[in-house]
């Protein structure tokens, strides 16, 4: 039984010497991440690394190259 409500999962990593991080099991079922796939990272100095649900990544696109009309 998990200690955080459905959906949600908190934990520390710690950035390996070659700048890696794991990204736990529990999060990687949660979010279907299986070896081989690849995932988006936004990164926002005042917002800090977001790494989005791979089925978000196209509305993310869609809006930031809408917004610059590009």
């Amino acid at each position: 039984m998990s200690k955080y409500p459905e959906g949600h999962f908190m934990t520390t990593v710690r950035v390996g010497d070659k700048g890696q991080i794991v990204i736990p099991k529990e999060v990687r079922e949660m979010f279907g991440i299986s070896p081989g796939d690849t995932l988006l990272l936004l990164a926002a100095k005042h917002r800090g690394i977001a790494l989005p649900p791979p089925e978000e990544c196209e509305k993310i696109q869609n809006e930031i190259f809408g917004r610059h009309g590009i």
